[in-house]
């Protein structure tokens, strides 16, 4: 053949030669829209399923109602495989239509509260709900409260705070903790609209926005909030704080995942989803400090001692998402008119 031809000829068969190192490259990728390094260590998760995976997922910074407006927008041409959100929106993003059904191998061992039935949605880890407590701010002789009912005492005025339920979602977590705690339930918001009706008497702090900071200086002494943030605030901050689960109860919150339908990579995102609820991916959310989806993922006795016993944890309950999202609205109702706003 001559030269010009055979020329010709190997530069025809390059793309064919790269053809499928090109199609691994592009299968080992997934998307996950709300994955930011920062929150709930998702860097250290990310690295590892990288590393045992061989499938690269990009950070992303969105928040739950970001991704799921998202999701909707690129219903006909998804960009991610995979999500992540606060539980409450699981039942939206069904609604939407904007995830497929997947259960990995591991999810018979989430609790039932905590994962759709028809396997649209699951939790990973989990945030139990109660006092967020600065023992130094609270002020000489002031016992740190143990429960719900506590805080309505005088010794408390002023130095209760919790975001404000109209406009933050762990607001309206609180109030189904206490309404549920003090013996309402999904239906009936009397017990809540009752007590935030007494605990506006004692001059509570209501922030719209994340207070964490203003905890850890001793702004806010004590802040409706959960267990992972008053859990930085001592072992990473080592700040004067405690966390304390009500004596009346409490619920735990989900955080969870799905996979999106018609995302580009289904085989990925199936195996990342698979990653989250393995014995590894259970221990980087303990690491931190979320509580695993799994109970009986054995964690290291370093980690595990930073959690509550399990007797306290046996006080909260699974919140059941779907009923929360249904009596939203009428929960956020009965407490605006019980404050009066």
């Amino acid at each position: 053949m001559h030269r010009r031809h055979l020329l010709a000829a190997s530069a025809a068969l390059v793309p064919a030669a790269l053809a499928p190192a090109t199609l691994r490259a592009q299968a080992a990728r997934a998307v996950c829209y709300n994955c930011p390094p920062e929150w709930a260590d998702w860097g250290s998760a990310l690295r590892a399923i990288r590393d045992r995976l061989g499938i690269v997922v990009p950070h992303d910074n969105k928040n739950s109602g970001q991704t799921l407006a998202a999701l909707i927008a690129e219903k006909a041409r998804p960009v991610a495989d995979v999500a992540y959100f606060g539980g409450n929106f699981g039942p939206r993003a069904v609604a939407a239509g904007v995830l497929a059904p997947y259960r990995p191998a591991l999810i018979g061992e989430v609790p039932s509260g905590m994962r759709d039935p028809n396997g649209y949605w699951f939790a990973i880890h989990s945030g139990t709900l109660g006092l967020f407590v600065n023992t130094d701010a609270l002020g000489r002789g002031v016992a740190v409260p143990e429960g719900w009912n506590d805080l309505l005492k005088p010794e408390y005025r002023g130095k209760v705070g919790y975001l404000n339920p109209v406009s933050a979602a762990v607001g309206q977590v609180g109030l189904f903790a206490v309404n549920l705690a003090l013996g309402g339930s999904y239906d009936d918001f009397g017990p809540a609209a009752a007590f935030f009706g007494r605990l506006k008497a004692n001059d509570p702090i209501i922030p719209t926005q994340t207070a964490y900071a203003r905890v850890v200086s001793g702004e806010i002494p004590i802040l409706f909030d959960y267990d992972f943030n008053a859990m930085r605030a001592q072992f990473t901050d080592r700040a004067p704080v405690r966390f304390v689960l009500p004596r009346e109860g409490t619920i735990s919150f989900p955080y969870i995942m799905g996979l999106v339908a018609n995302g580009p990579n289904p085989e990925n995102g199936k195996r990342v989803l698979d990653f989250t609820l393995s014995d590894e991916g259970q221990r980087i959310w303990a690491n931190a400090y979320l509580r695993p989806a799994r109970a009986n993922v054995a964690l290291p006795a370093e980690v595990a001692s930073r959690f509550l016993p399990a007797s306290e944890y046996a006080r909260a309950r699974p919140v059941d998402i779907e009923r929360m999202v249904a009596g939203q609205d009428a929960a956020v109702a009965r407490y605006r008119a019980a404050m009066g706003v």
